[in-house]
């Protein structure tokens, strides 16, 4: 994680955009690239920071300790660019479970923006921390996240 995490919004219940998740971030110097504005690559380490946040936040020790998320493929759309020293709300909420396959969405842009700088889907695959297995997303991993996973 690139920073200190602080999740507003809703934690459990966040399946769209209206009831996600949020964090906010500064586009620091080391962000930029150099076209001066946020590297493509930043766009998804804030992405990942935020799920993982969110997880952490949601799971607690036990599922944490039994089971590990990795990225399958991400989506993303660039659509304004970022610059040193603006602020980003980054927005996270949860989309379709199939199988160990959880779709997660991420929308990032300036306060009161209405265009995304960027927009991110990730699927993410749920792993057995002990066998190393893919494991199928359950109501126990549902629940708690008060989302169906449909």
């Amino acid at each position: 994680m690139t920073a200190e995490i602080n999740l507003t919004g809703n934690l459990k219940g966040a399946d769209a955009f209206e009831r996600a998740v949020m964090m906010t971030r500064t586009a620091r110097a080391e962000d930029i690239d150099e076209l001066g504005h946020v590297n493509n690559a930043v766009y998804l380490v804030w992405a990942q920071d935020i799920a993982t946040a969110h997880w952490r936040a949601i799971a607690g020790d036990a599922m944490c300790a039994a089971y590990v998320w990795v990225a399958l493929r991400h989506e993303i759309d660039y659509r304004d660019q970022v610059l040193e020293g603006e602020m980003v709300e980054i927005r996270t909420w949860l989309g379709a479970a199939a199988g160990p396959r959880f779709a997660r969405h991420t929308d990032i842009r300036k306060p009161g923006a209405r265009r995304a700088s960027a927009v991110v889907v990730t699927q993410w695959c749920l792993i057995d921390a002990e066998s190393r297995k893919p494991r199928r997303v359950s109501a126990e991993i549902l629940e708690p996240f008060g989302v169906s996973g449909a």
